[in-house]
């Protein structure tokens, strides 16, 4: 069974960081992709980054480049979302996905087959 486990989420004041981590465990897939996803209240949910398992590309909304860094711990089977220059704007439930395949599109959610149960990030001004 494929279990994603989100953790790392708080409240920060406007400016700080936080980085999200996103346990994955029950994979027995040769070609995947982990997504980060958020969604804030009464608005859709959205892509933020993600990461192929074969050759490592990543993918940034441009809403956080330049902020937000993905990475991934293999032997942890761990995908980190480092979050630096918080904005308040970026509060929100944030949500690891797994993906079967190599995603088309990699920030679209419904190229995802698993969810974590998210993390809230609340970032105040």
């Amino acid at each position: 069974e494929v279990q994603l486990v989100e953790s790392g989420g708080g409240l920060v004041q406007a400016g700080g960081s936080l980085r999200l981590s996103c346990a994955a465990s029950g994979f027995t897939f040769d070609d995947y992709a982990i997504g980060w996803f958020r969604q804030a209240p009464g608005k859709e949910r959205e892509g933020v980054s993600c990461i192929t398992s074969n050759d490592g590309s990543t993918y940034y909304a441009d809403f956080v480049k330049g902020r937000f860094t993905i990475s991934s711990d293999n032997a942890k089977n761990t995908v980190y979302l480092q979050m630096n220059s918080l904005k308040p704007e970026d509060t929100a439930v944030y949500y690891c996905a797994a993906s079967v395949h190599y995603p088309e599109a990699p920030l679209y959610w419904l190229e995802y087959d698993y969810w974590g149960q998210g993390t809230q990030v609340t970032v105040s001004s």
